[in-house]
C-alpha cells in the first residue's frame, strides 16, 4: 500500500517539475522531478 502511495507521489511531483520546466521555471522544474525521483519506490528511494 505505501509502495503504491509512494509511486502516486512521485509521478505527480515529476509531471509537476515538468510543467514548471516547459513554463520556464528551469530550476524548480528540476528540483521537482529530483524529488519525485528520490521518494518513488523504484530506482533510487530515500525511504529504502
Amino acid at each position: 500500500m505505501i509502495g503504491i502511495l509512494l509511486t502516486i507521489i512521485a509521478a505527480i511531483l515529476v509531471i509537476l517539475g515538468i510543467f514548471r520546466i516547459v513554463r520556464g521555471d528551469l530550476l524548480w522544474g528540476i528540483v521537482l522531478i529530483i524529488v519525485g525521483l528520490l521518494v518513488g519506490p523504484g530506482g533510487y528511494s530515500i525511504f529504502g
